[in-house]
């Protein structure tokens, strides 16, 4: 059953709203999440509001192993190692799925560090 949409911004069943990025990005970290979990994937539903230890069990190595598929997925643009470097120890504990769709979600939205180092040469020669 799909969920139903207004404009584009999809219904959570909490009745709050979620871009259809976002909610594109959290369909592509389920599915990294099951394949780092496989048999021990959880039958739930993974929402916004799941957290990584508790609701998923997610251990060190499940974390790691997500942090390569986000690489390989997204390459230097979603920085997961800087993103958790700056959690303190109880945040990482607690770090909830949808925090880290909206890390992606804003790396992804930045500018390519290379087209603006592009714009800053074409406008240092007008000058």
């Amino acid at each position: 059953m799909s969920q139903p949409t207004t404009g584009h911004f999809i219904a959570t069943p909490g009745g709050a709203t979620m871009s259809a990025a976002r909610t594109d990005i959290l369909d592509e970290l389920t599915e990294m999440i099951n394949a780092v979990l496989g048999d021990f994937a959880t039958e739930q539903a993974i929402t916004m509001d799941t957290t990584f230890r508790d609701d998923l069990g997610m251990e060190s190595i499940d974390v790691v192993s997500l942090a390569g598929r986000l690489q390989a997925r997204y390459g230097d643009t979603v920085n997961f190692a800087h993103f958790v470097a700056q959690l303190d120890l109880e945040s990482v504990g607690e770090l909830r799925v949808g925090r880290l769709v909206e890390h992606i979600a804003t790396s992804l939205d930045k500018p390519d560090e290379s087209d603006q180092e592009s714009t800053d040469e074409v406008g240092a020669g007008s000058r």
